[in-house]
């Protein structure tokens, strides 16, 4: 299902070697890329990406792995690093004249910018991370019953073999099970929107998996390396959440401000997708950030 951002230009981008990513490109002025998460592509931008195109150059690709984007076999466990996609954030952004950029990026998408905003500093302006925890802060307040609203994280983690197998059995179902769970009003994803998402995701089972797999290994090493070092985000940051850090027993600004001095954490009342749920407070929210 070929749906597209209103107004906005469609090319492909090759990143690496052998990667060629699907990117949606509008508007005009100081660039800023928005990252999608999972299981959506690019596309869950739609309704941001409109508003910031009135006066910034807006690049929305979908990740690789991920919609049209090219899913390289992952063979030494480092394809699927969250390095390995934040490097090809960059490139994709040089490749279309921009060697300094903000970054905002939803749940798998806002991990690849974290990673990127780590490695890569004086390309990020600002950077914004949405409805996501860091790495090692998330495995850590998983356990006990919290664990289960993230049984996929376990599951996808797994040794190559058995989740794709799972997975692939019945992707509408699996996929179709965290578009309905985490939208508290379901008219935000209409039923085009819908399918678009699970026909990218039923294409994409390995490449899905490879990314989760990713942040159970070798992200965390990446990860534990930069907090041994005392690496932390150097510029201006900005964390959407939904309110549920509270109801777990934990302290989200908290865990996220151990990374990024200049933080402003804000918490918004929707589901998961807040960027179709609740488009103009993240715009508002985008916008306060690109001023700083």
């Amino acid at each position: 299902m070929d749906l597209r951002i209103n107004g906005f230009d469609y090319r492909r981008v090759t990143v690496a070697e052998g990667v060629t990513l699907n990117v949606a490109v509008g508007g005009t002025g100081p660039a800023i890329v928005l990252l999608h998460g999972f299981p959506q592509t690019h596309l869950m931008w739609r309704h941001v990406a409109a508003d910031l195109a009135a006066d910034h150059t807006v690049i929305c690709p979908d990740l690789r792995g991920y919609g049209d984007s090219d899913k390289p076999v992952d063979v030494d466990g480092s394809g699927y690093a969250k390095r390995t996609m934040a490097a090809d954030v960059v490139a994709l952004a040089r490749a279309l004249g921009h060697e300094r950029f903000a970054l905002a990026g939803h749940d798998r998408g806002a991990l690849v910018a974290f990673r990127a905003g780590l490695d890569h500093p004086e390309a990020i302006s600002q950077l914004a991370l949405l409805d996501v925890l860091p790495t090692l802060d998330m495995w850590d307040v998983l356990h006990g019953a919290s664990a289960a609203v993230a049984f996929h994280l376990y599951l996808m983690a797994q040794p190559p073999g058995l989740p794709e197998e799972l997975i692939a059995g019945s992707p509408d179902a699996f996929f179709g099970h965290f578009l309905d769970a985490w939208t508290r009003d379901p008219e935000a994803l209409p039923a085009d929107v819908r399918a678009a998402y699970l026909s990218a995701s039923r294409a994409a089972v390995t490449s899905i998996v490879a990314d989760y797999r990713a942040t159970a290994g070798i992200d965390v090493a990446h990860d534990t390396a930069d907090r041994a070092a005392g690496h932390q985000l150097r510029m201006p940051v900005t964390v959407l959440q939904q309110d549920w850090g509270a109801a777990l027993g934990y302290d989200a600004a908290g865990l996220w401000r151990a990374w990024a001095p200049d933080l402003s954490h804000q918490t918004v009342t929707c589901g998961h997708f807040m960027a179709e749920e609740a488009p103009a407070e993240v715009v508002r929210a985008l916008r306060a950030l690109l001023a700083r």
